[in-house]
């Protein structure tokens, strides 16, 4: 290789690590120093938690009674069943006995007119009675049974959306090490954004905001067209840096089950990647930048090894960086129940990067047409 192309592609090497250094000291540390109280608050609002179900009978059954047993006085649990063909009709009227709390909207299969999870909560929203509401998904469970009474704690001052945080529950299968990585990842990302005024997506399994916000910003009109996008991108459109906050102490967690094949994980995240060309052109730029740096990284740092082009050099520089995440996250990953990912980060940080890419290409060119 020509001496000049090496001393380009050194200084490109070069540039890529002070991009990532700068997301690294500037964002993340946010989120390194963030306390959450460990007080348990008093209940200081009504709360609506809103599900949306498809077919979730066998989640309905064994996640939906946990809910609806929550340690908060004033609260409803809106059930919508859009569109169910199992017997999830029958599972809700039979829970619906023992906790009267529970309202469920039903949605029946039309003809002609398809209906996704946008149009099924924005029925719950509306057939809810209170003012603040939070999400979830049929196959969460939270941590604890203080879930609302911490996530309801959000909703001080001029706050209108809470971001909360759902891991996926560890287990054996081959793919669920790295799954977990990327949810982490993903968290650290935007709960670190959110404390820097800058919050730029949230996830459905755990957020909170309320109706005022919701019908004042038309809900999913700006993006009804996208199947997807009814968690990251209405916070992406209405998240400021006054009106949101997040909320990570363990008993706001909600957890589920990672998918187990790779057919299945890729659909979920084909569906997931095609919203982010549709976020404001500064969380976009911000999240490319991160990308396509950590990405060119390792393959710079590649091509520095092949070529021998000061190889040393290259590898001090991977070597520190790998350290500085591991002096930054340990305590993070900790506490986002996540500790077993911090000595394999090296390997999943670079697999994690070059996942980052390729979905980012397949969700600009791929539509989905299903959200379940």
């Amino acid at each position: 290789m020509e001496a000049y192309i090496q001393d380009a592609l050194f200084v490109l090497f070069q540039l890529c690590f002070i991009v990532q250094l700068y997301y690294l000291l500037s964002n993340h540390t946010k989120l390194t120093r963030y306390i959450p109280q460990d007080e348990l608050p008093a209940p200081i609002v009504p709360v609506s938690v809103i599900i949306s179900a498809r077919n979730e009978a066998r989640n309905l059954t064994q996640n939906l009674p946990y809910i609806l047993q929550q340690n908060y006085p004033d609260y409803e649990v809106v059930v919508i069943n859009d569109c169910s063909t199992d017997d999830s009709d029958m599972i809700l009227l039979g829970i619906q006995q023992e906790f009267p709390h529970l309202k469920i909207v039903t949605i029946n299969e039309h003809a002609r007119y398809k209906t996704g999870k946008k149009f099924a909560l924005t029925l719950g929203i509306k057939a809810a009675k209170y003012e603040h509401l939070l999400f979830t998904d049929a196959d969460c469970k939270p941590a604890t049974l203080n879930w609302v009474t911490r996530m309801a704690a959000g909703f001080t001052g001029h706050t209108q959306i809470v971001l909360g945080y759902s891991p996926y529950t560890r287990t054996g299968n081959f793919l669920n090490p790295f799954i977990r990585f990327e949810t982490l990842k993903t968290a650290v990302n935007y709960l670190s954004a959110a404390l820097t005024g800058n919050a730029y997506m949230g996830i459905g399994r755990n957020l909170a905001y309320t109706k005022t916000l919701f019908f004042g910003a038309k809900g999913f009109a700006a993006h009804m067209h996208v199947l997807s996008g009814d968690d990251d991108l209405f916070v992406n459109q209405n998240a400021t840096a006054d009106n949101t906050t997040i909320q990570i102490h363990p008993d706001t967690f909600t957890y589920t089950d990672a998918k187990t094949t790779l057919g299945s994980w890729f659909r979920q995240k084909k569906r997931h990647m095609g919203v982010g060309k549709l976020y404001k052109n500064s969380h976009r730029r911000m999240l490319s930048f991160d990308a396509v740096s950590g990405f060119l990284f390792y393959v710079l740092f590649i091509l520095c090894l092949v070529f021998k082009f000061e190889p040393l050099w290259a590898i001090g520089v991977v070597v520190f960086r790998w350290a500085l995440q591991l002096i930054i996250y340990r305590k993070v990953f900790k506490r986002l129940d996540c500790g077993d990912l911090v000595w394999p980060l090296p390997f999943f940080d670079m697999i994690y990067y070059i996942y980052l890419n390729v979905f980012g290409l397949i969700g600009t060119f791929i539509k989905t047409t299903r959200w379940k």
